[in-house]
C-alpha cells in the first residue's frame, strides 16, 4: 500500500477540518467553553486510541488507563512548572516528555503483568490505577509543587486549537502507519490466537509490551494536552471511572477500529458535555441515566461497535480488514 498517497488524502481531510473549525472558533459563534470541549474531545480520542492499541488491535483487556492518562498530566505540568516553560517553545517537548514518563512506566509495568491473560490482566490493571490514584494524593510529601490532594494549579494555559489538533492528526496518522505495518499485523495475528502466532515464530511477549508501552505514551501525551489545556489538576480526574470513559469510547466505537474511536470519542465528550447544557442543574445528575440508557441502545444495535474493524476513506483505508 503507498502510504504516501493515503497520508496525502488524509492531511487533505484533516486540513479541511482544521479550516472548518478556525473559521467557527474565530467568528465567535461558539462560546469559549463550547471550544474547550472541542479541543477536550480530541484529547479524549487521543487517550482512547492508546487504548485502543492495547485492547482493541492486541486484546489485551486494561483498567488503569487513566492512571497514565494521570502521569503524563502530571510529569508534564512539573516539568513545565520546573523549567518555566511560559510559551509554545517549550511546550512540544514537554508534550513528549509526558507522554514518554507514562510510555517508560508502561513498559515496566507490562513486563509483569503483560504474562497475566484475561480478566486477571484487568484486575492488574485496576489495581494499578487505583495505586496511581492514592500515589498522586499523595505527591505532596514528595513535591509541595503537585499539590497532592489539593491538587496541582498554577499551570499556564498553552493548548490552543492549532497545538491540541496537530499533535491529535500527527498520533492518529502515527498509529495508523504502526497498525497497518507488520508490527499492526503481528498485534491482529496474537489478538486473535496467541497461541497460533508463538507457533508461527512471532514474538508475542516483546510485541504485547511494545502495544501496551505504546498506548502508555498516548495516554500521557493525552494527560499533558489536558494540564496545559484546564490549568489545574486534581487526582480525582484520573480515577477509576475515568478508565471506564476511555474504554466506553474504544467499545462503542468498534474495537480495531481508528475511525470508530475517533467518531465515539466525539459523540461521548458531546454527549456528556451537551446533556450539562441542556439539563437544569437541580437534574444534572439525571444524565447518569441517560447516558446508560443510550449505551444500552447503541450495543442492541451495534453489539460489535458503530465501526468494529472498519475505517472510513479519509483515512486512506475503507473497508473491513
Amino acid at each position: 500500500m503507498n502510504f504516501l498517497i493515503t497520508a496525502k488524502r488524509f492531511l487533505l481531510s484533516a486540513l479541511l477540518l482544521y479550516v472548518v473549525l478556525k473559521i467557527l472558533f474565530f467568528s465567535g459563534l461558539l462560546t469559549g467553553y463550547v471550544q474547550q470541549i472541542i479541543l477536550l474531545a480530541f484529547i479524549a480520542i487521543l487517550t482512547s486510541l492508546g487504548l485502543n492499541v492495547i485492547y482493541g488491535y492486541t486484546g489485551q483487556f486494561s483498567l488503569g488507563h487513566a492512571g497514565f492518562y494521570g502521569i503524563g498530566a502530571y510529569t508534564a505540568a512539573y516539568l513545565g512548572s520546573l523549567f518555566e516553560v511560559e510559551g509554545l517553545p517549550g511546550l512540544f517537548p514537554i508534550l513528549f516528555l509526558g507522554g514518554a514518563a507514562a510510555g517508560l512506566l508502561g513498559y515496566l509495568i507490562g513486563v509483569p503483568i503483560l504474562k497475566l491473560r484475561d480478566d486477571f490482566l484487568a484486575i492488574a490493571t485496576l489495581g494499578f490505577g487505583i495505586l496511581i490514584r492514592v500515589l498522586l494524593d499523595n505527591s505532596d510529601k514528595v513535591s509541595e509543587l503537585l499539590g497532592g490532594s489539593r491538587g496541582f494549579i498554577g499551570i499556564p494555559k498553552l493548548v490552543n486549537l492549532e497545538i491540541t489538533f496537530g499533535v491529535t492528526v500527527f498520533l492518529i496518522l502515527v498509529t495508523r502507519n504502526l497498525i497497518f505495518s507488520r508490527f499492526g499485523q503481528f498485534w491482529q495475528c496474537i489478538k486473535d490466537d496467541e497461541l497460533a502466532a508463538g507457533v508461527f515464530g512471532i514474538n508475542t511477549a516483546g510485541l504485547k509490551l511494545m502495544a501496551f508501552t505504546y498506548g502508555c505514551f498516548l495516554a500521557g501525551v493525552g494527560g499533558a494536552l489536558y494540564a496545559y489545556l484546564y490549568s489545574f489538576l486534581h487526582p480525582s480526574n484520573f480515577d477509576f471511572l475515568k478508565s471506564i470513559d476511555f474504554l466506553i469510547i474504544v467499545i462503542v466505537g468498534g474495537m480495531g477500529s481508528i475511525t470508530g474511536t475517533i467518531y465515539a470519542g466525539l459523540l461521548w465528550v458531546a454527549v456528556i458535555e451537551g446533556l450539562r447544557i441542556v439539563l437544569p442543574i437541580q437534574m444534572l445528575e439525571l444524565r447518569w441515566v441517560f447516558i446508560p440508557i443510550l449505551l444500552i441502545l447503541v450495543m442492541m444495535w451495534k453489539p460489535f461497535g458503530l465501526l468494529a474493524r472498519e475505517e472510513s476513506g479519509f483515512l486512506g483505508l475503507r473497508g473491513e480488514r
